[in-house]
């Protein structure tokens, strides 16, 4: 995937991606149907499904571009371990085993307790899960944040979309530390309008979002770095394989908790997510293998704002509820925006192009 640009079909990416949504409808509207025993309860489990996977797509969709920027740079070998063993971690390890994991933690009690109660007491589950929200969205919330910064905290950036501020930002970039003091700065903020247990509980788990980041980044530049004396299987990739599981399962934390908003149903959730999580591995396959990412210049820096923005909310859910449909099409919009802005500038360059190459055709004929 990291050869030349192909003209493979775009729809053929999504290949699998339309056959995991049609078994996975059909699983849906069988688990409705064996819940409920009626058409009515069939149709509404079939609908959430649907429901669920247009909210991953649309909360992943920067993810999905966040990858194919990490994955253009690692090995033919990591790339297709990624998009093989890396979907199996997402879809079973995020949408199943973490939401499970929860509980097991929360609630004290066993994996296969936390499947039965899931079954027989999905209210409770979804109880535990809500009281859980509070951690995981200050953990994921400053992962994330560390993420966009890193991103426009670069001294070698010179590419800029919105100029007036990433011209900045860029200016400090070589100050060590400049971007944890900000993500600090802001965990700070948040935590002051938290009182009592709430507030210790937030400023720990940001902190700890925070050292994920630190470690996922040092482990990644270690074995990058060493790779020449490394195994042949273990080259060019290994430290970014971590990097993206970690940031996968960050994106993943705002998708399932908001998911419990429409359901309580474990395995509704799983098959939903499910679904959508093959469609952000078919766009991540589409972006690298096409080169979407170098034709359209500003589509990254979108990707990154809307991380940078879906992290704020993270923090800003643990005072009050955004609507998922909110979070899911701001983000939406700024890549949205950002695919616009590019489109613009390789029509003003073509332009430019051929204007300087029809100057230079007429100052031939004239000489």
């Amino acid at each position: 995937m990291s050869g030349p640009v192909t003209d493979t079909p775009t729809l053929s990416y999504f290949k699998w991606a339309f056959i995991v949504t049609v078994a996975g409808l059909a699983l849906g509207a069988w688990l409705g149907w064996q819940t409920t025993g009626s058409l009515g309860g069939m149709a509404t489990v079939f609908f959430i499904c649907v429901v669920l996977a247009v909210l991953e797509i649309s909360l992943s969709f920067d993810n999905a571009i966040v990858n194919a920027n990490k994955l253009k740079d690692m090995t033919p070998v990591w790339q297709h371990r990624f998009l093989t063993w890396g979907i199996v971690i997402a879809v079973f390890g995020m949408r199943i085993v973490f939401p499970l994991l929860i509980v097991v933690i929360a609630a004290k009690i066993g994996p296969i307790e936390a499947i039965i109660l899931a079954a027989s007491q999905p209210e409770e589950y979804a109880r535990i899960m809500n009281e859980a929200h509070l951690p995981i969205a200050a953990f994921g919330g400053a992962f994330l944040m560390m993420v966009g910064l890193n991103f426009f905290f670069d001294a070698e950036k010179d590419v800029h979309w919105i100029s007036w501020i990433e011209r900045k930002i860029s200016s400090v970039a070589s100050i060590k530390g400049v971007e944890i003091a900000f993500v600090l700065s802001v965990v700070l903020i948040f935590s002051s309008m938290l009182e009592g247990d709430e507030a210790v509980t937030f400023v720990y788990c940001a902190i700890y979002g925070l050292l994920t980041f630190l470690v996922v980044e040092v482990i990644g530049g270690l074995l990058d770095a060493s790779q020449k004396t490394m195994s042949e299987a273990a080259k060019g990739g290994l430290g970014a394989f971590i990097y993206l599981e970690v940031l996968d399962a960050s994106f993943s934390f705002d998708g399932v908790i908001g998911a419990f908003a429409l359901t309580q149903n474990l395995f509704v959730i799983a098959i939903g997510l499910g679904i959508g999580a093959m469609y952000v591995r078919s766009m991540t396959i589409m972006l690298v293998e096409k080169g979407t990412l170098a034709e359209y210049r500003y589509l990254e820096h979108g990707a990154f704002y809307a991380i940078l923005i879906l992290s704020v909310i993270m923090f800003v859910q643990t005072m009050v509820h955004i609507p998922e449909v909110i979070t899911g099409l701001g983000g939406a919009a700024l890549i949205g925006i950002s695919f616009w802005s590019s489109v613009r500038y390789n029509r003003r360059e073509q332009a430019e192009h051929k204007a300087f190459a029809d100057q230079q055709s007429k100052d031939a004929l004239n000489y």
